[in-house]
């Protein structure tokens, strides 16, 4: 499990403040397709909400605990039923996430497809 500082934490809370829950944890637990979701929403975010629909405070926090630990992330938040997780990405994510090569002709317009009719 990560651990962060109060700045980095902060900041983190900051950004996370807009989003909106991309994983639910519902009746069924922390099943292993969930966190298989988890892991892979992280790998293309790496900063994530989890929406728990649990009323137990404890059990929403041992879930918090083991999605940290088993997807080396760090737990940056954990208020009411979200709980809010981050993970760096690492330097071969970072090389795969490549920009696509752009356009070599700009785009034709639904007109230019059309022939004259005119005629």
């Amino acid at each position: 499990m990560l651990t962060l500082s109060a700045d980095e934490r902060r900041a983190l809370r900051a950004r996370a403040h807009s989003l909106h829950p991309v994983v639910a944890i519902s009746q069924n637990g922390l099943s292993e397709s969930v966190v298989m979701e988890v892991n892979a929403n992280l790998l293309s975010h790496q900063l994530i909400k989890v929406r728990v629909y649990n009323d137990d405070r404890q059990v929403r926090e041992q879930f918090l605990a083991t999605l940290c630990e088993r997807l080396d992330a760090a737990p940056v938040q954990h208020i009411g039923k979200l709980l809010v997780l981050w993970r760096p990405q690492t330097d071969a994510q970072a090389n795969a996430a490549k920009p696509r090569p752009r356009r070599s002709e700009p785009r034709r317009s639904k007109r230019s497809f059309q022939g004259s009719s005119g005629s």
